[in-house]
């Protein structure tokens, strides 16, 4: 058995710990009402977007654009996303372990004809362990979203896909559903399933009144929703990057919350143990005082 002492001692650590991770805990909750605002703010803009995409898509036009062509997949560029750091659960592993399935479905491409871009510094490390090379460094992304990186990124990645340096483009990421729930989803991204799209404006646009505005349209509804189409690219990774932050914040807290109860039972259980100890020392004392008094 460990002596008064020793438990004593992983008592102290253990409370040190759980003063840590109970900091940790509201730091991450702080974080999270921040990129729940955040999301909350961009909502009325999407859902205005949604509305048009709805009212227009829903007509009998049709156009052609470059971002909607299917062709046959010889390169595909793959976007990860996950955190900077670590103690969020296992976040960052799923994320590592979906993206691992994903390139093993395209390791028939060969290494050089898939292109990753990690947004995060553990699915960065986690490129280059795997043995490729990031196309470039969007570590900032993950800790301060910003609607001007995401656009950059979006447009790197509409650029490939004109130029045919890349035939197709997958998402990564985790969706973030409540605090409690973050879904790790896996969607195409290039080219556009305007199926898709017009089923995704018309869930979004739910709350919203769906009657058909009477537009006017300069020069057509072609090639507006031409033109509409890379705002909503880059609208979706500005979206997808919304999500992920929320969703490393929820999953940290959660995380962090689960430390700290378990240091609590710890605490508990090592209590009664020094004080079950202590009980011990007491009595043996008190049977050698008796046993020399009755010699």
């Amino acid at each position: 058995m460990a002596s008064l002492k020793e438990v004593k001692n992983r008592i102290g650590s253990v409370k040190s710990t759980r003063q840590i991770t109970s900091a940790m805990k509201m730091v991450a909750s702080a974080k999270l009402h921040k990129a729940q605002s955040r999301i909350e703010s961009m909502l009325p803009y999407q859902k205005k977007l949604s509305k048009i995409l709805t009212n227009f898509l829903s007509t009998d036009a049709s156009f052609e654009s470059p971002y909607t062509k299917v062709r046959p997949v010889e390169k595909v560029g793959i976007v990860v996303f996950s955190s900077n750091s670590s103690l969020c659960g296992a976040f960052n592993s799923n994320v590592v372990k979906m993206l691992e399935h994903v390139l093993n479905e395209y390791h028939t491409l060969g290494k050089e004809n898939i292109l990753l871009y990690p947004v995060g510094k553990k699915v960065a490390e986690a490129t280059k362990k795997l043995g490729y090379i990031p196309q470039g460094s969007y570590e900032l992304m993950a800790d301060k979203p910003s609607y001007t990186e995401a656009y950059k990124l979006a447009n790197t990645l509409m650029t490939d896909f004109l130029e045919g340096r890349i035939d197709k483009v997958e998402l990564i990421y985790h969706h973030f559903k409540s605090t409690g729930t973050q879904i790790l989803t896996r969607e195409e991204y290039l080219p556009i399933d305007l199926g898709k799209v017009l089923q995704e404006a018309m869930e979004s646009a739910k709350e919203v009144s769906m009657y058909k505005n009477d537009y006017i349209v300069e020069p057509s509804v072609e090639e507006l929703i031409i033109n509409l189409l890379p705002q909503v690219l880059s609208q979706k990774i500005y979206t997808v990057l919304l999500d992920s932050n929320a969703s490393e914040h929820a999953a940290r807290m959660l995380a962090m919350q689960a430390a700290t109860d378990n240091a609590n039972e710890l605490i508990q259980d090592l209590t009664k143990q020094y004080n079950k100890t202590r009980q011990q020392a007491i009595t043996n004392e008190l049977l050698d005082i008796i046993g020399g008094s009755l010699k």
